[in-house]
């Protein structure tokens, strides 16, 4: 045995483990098991594990299960980690045994050496660590914990900081008319403010129904055990078990319904995914809008200008890039493909468990996380500061032929799309060509070409 070892036991005998560690048997056969990736479970999840065991260690000494002594000490570990996880600790591959078994007894057995080198009462990872649970309920009451956590720290935040921003910087363009784009075709003119509502709306579309997941994530499957039926768990363990984690988390928790259906089935897993990825598909919007109004910027569009980070290219001298918006389109891709992840890994809910639960919690906890990021970054550093450029607008709606859109009203369909394409050929403004063309005053013209008046709804002129 090498100095640096120390010899542990479990009940497949003796295993050599590094003399630092603090976990033991189990989870050192799962490290030399698994060696398939270098993702781990997040910090995130370690924290949640921690605060379960914290919960279930006091109900337990509710329930006259474990001494208070016991229970202490287990809470004492347990808060260490949960409030500064220590991840050297927490070694293994996400990619493991899908019910998330070796990860379970990982924290079992890191809390049970870290009591014992305490000089704590007597915790064994299982009898003790473990009691009235099982990897089966755990791992999916982690998942939705960490979840509840992370969306209430970090996502609803970053999504609320992001429509403020929005916001903020549709007031200061209220009067800043420009052309509307349909089939990246010129239309009708609106304002930028509206364009930079209608991303805000667009986000709290997806904020309502991260809330609305969120709530159904609050209801445990813990008390469950092995498959559902809570054998081993006396019956009261549910309910103690989620008032002591909602006092340690400041989150509400509840038992669910139906823990059988918690511990089989992972449908809120991939309500959330998809909800995540919903906010994706808006972020690749609106990164994308920002991309196309900077373009240029000269032979683009050239409506705005953002902020400038850093040099564009390493041949193209004074070159800037929309890297912002590149990096949150990029962050959108990789949401939608976390999201057909969790759709597939929800399907495996053969029988009584699902079997690709690490899975499962890695992407939801990376998902929130990039995602929060991501529009905290497309914030700050690309929505709250971009610089409007009020030429390049006034030149593209003066010579906007869809203007002639407002008098088919007057002069009829045909009539107009005669003066549009002549406009169009011509290069010219429209309200000149429709001057030539019909018998409206120039006065008239003015009225009902307005593109400011043409922002608003109802039948331009009055008629």
């Amino acid at each position: 045995m090498s100095k640096k070892a120390r010899i542990e036991k479990d009940s497949m005998g003796e295993i050599e483990v590094p003399a630092e560690a603090l976990w033991r048997a189990q989870t050192e056969r799962a490290r030399q098991n698994f060696h398939i990736s270098n993702l781990r479970f997040p910090a995130r999840t370690v924290s949640a594990l921690a605060h379960i065991k914290a919960a279930a260690a006091q109900a337990n000494a509710d329930l006259d299960l474990l001494t208070e002594e016991q229970a202490s000490a287990i809470i004492k570990a347990a808060d260490s980690i949960a409030h500064a996880p220590n991840l050297d600790q927490f070694p293994l591959d996400i990619f493991q045994t899908g019910s998330g078994t070796s990860t379970n007894m990982n924290m079992n057995e890191v809390l049970a050496e870290m009591v014992h080198r305490a000089k704590g009462p007597t915790v064994h990872p299982n009898d003790h660590v473990n009691c009235s649970q099982s990897s089966n309920d755990v791992i999916p009451t982690s998942i939705q914990v960490s979840c509840v956590l992370a969306l209430h720290d970090e996502w609803l935040p970053a999504i609320v900081h992001l429509q403020r921003t929005i916001e903020e910087k549709a007031q200061s363009l209220e009067d800043v008319v420009k052309t509307g784009r349909t089939h990246l075709m010129d239309a009708m003119p609106i304002t930028m403010a509206q364009e930079l509502r209608a991303w805000s709306t667009q986000l709290h579309h997806c904020q309502l129904n991260i809330n609305e997941v969120c709530e159904r994530l609050r209801a445990l499957p813990q008390g469950g055990t092995a498959v559902g039926s809570g054998i081993n768990a006396p019956q009261a363990f549910r309910q103690q078990f989620c008032q002591h984690l909602s006092e340690r988390t400041e989150q509400y928790f509840h038992p669910a319904t139906n823990a059988f259906a918690g511990i089989s089935g992972q449908e809120l897993s991939l309500q959330l995914a998809g909800a995540l990825n919903s906010c994706g598909a808006v972020l690749m919007k609106i990164s994308n809008d920002l991309r196309w109004m900077n373009s240029g910027p000269l032979a683009g569009l050239g409506e705005i200008e953002l902020k400038a980070l850093q040099p564009g290219s390493s041949i193209m001298p004074g070159k800037v890039n929309p890297v912002i918006p590149e990096a949150v389109a990029m962050v959108a891709a990789h949401l939608a493909g976390s999201y057909q992840t969790v759709a597939t890994a929800a399907q495996q809910g053969n029988f009584q468990l699902n079997v690709m639960l690490p899975l499962i919690a890695y992407h939801l906890i990376e998902s929130i996380e990039i995602s929060a990021n991501a529009m905290r970054s497309l914030a700050d550093d690309a929505i709250a500061d971009f610089n409007v450029k009020h030429d390049r607008l006034e030149e593209a709606l003066a010579r906007n032929p869809i203007l002639v859109t407002a008098l088919n009203s007057v002069i009829g369909y045909n009539e107009a799309a005669k003066i549009a394409k002549r406009a169009y050929q011509e290069q010219r403004p429209v309200i000149d060509v429709a001057e030539e063309m019909t018998d409206l005053s120039r006065a008239e013209l003015e009225t009902l070409l307005d593109p400011k008046k043409l922002t608003h709804g109802g039948i331009p002129g009055g008629y």
